[in-house]
């Protein structure tokens, strides 16, 4: 699965939420009749809201699908089918808005990946050692993150940026890291 948003506050009573957009390519992926695969984020407990009338438990449903889509000062308005009030929206706030990788086309440049090319690629340093396995990509503000399952057990971040990710090799299934000392020891 391919992250490709993440639902913020509500916009009006109507039902409409803003969504914080990640993907390139937002006119593609943001247009009425979209479907999303829903992913409640582990660091926030989203598995129930507000009643949308009393005595209703709220969960949030496996997908959504965009009724509409208007841009709104850099982000995606969007009103999803069955969401017509503001209290249902709200209880959507920090859902993950996904669509399936394996359908997607390759990035054109070669320095771009999806998150699916990655995930269970060998992680190496550039002397060779081998270090584990991506477990997944992290998307923060600050730079993209690789969450490596360490080989002696473990999880460690590594930023994913050029200076300390030089090379990526999906053909060859592995990843060459320069970490600086004692970053994998956090």
């Amino acid at each position: 699965m391919l992250v490709v948003g993440q639902i913020g506050r509500p916009h009006g009573i109507r039902g409409e939420v803003s969504v914080q957009v990640r993907t390139d390519e937002p006119a593609e992926r943001f247009v009425a009749g979209s479907e999303f695969v829903t992913e409640v984020p582990r660091d926030r407990r989203v598995s129930s809201g507000p009643a949308s009338a009393p005595g209703i438990e709220f969960k949030v449903p496996p997908t959504l699908v965009a009724e509409s889509v208007r841009w709104h000062q850099g982000r995606a308005i969007v009103r999803f089918d069955g969401i017509d009030d503001r209290n249902v929206a709200e209880a959507l706030r920090g859902v993950l808005l996904q669509v399936e990788s394996s359908t997607l086309t390759p990035p054109s440049d070669p320095d771009e990946f999806h998150d699916h090319q990655l995930i269970g690629l060998r992680v190496v340093t550039v002397g060779g050692d081998d270090l584990g396995v991506v477990a997944r990509i992290d998307h923060a503000a600050a730079s993209d993150l690789i969450v490596l399952d360490k080989s002696g057990g473990g999880t460690a971040l590594i930023p994913f940026v050029s200076q300390i990710v030089p090379t990526v090799d999906v053909p060859g299934g592995r990843i060459v890291v320069d970490p600086p000392e004692g970053l994998l020891d956090l």
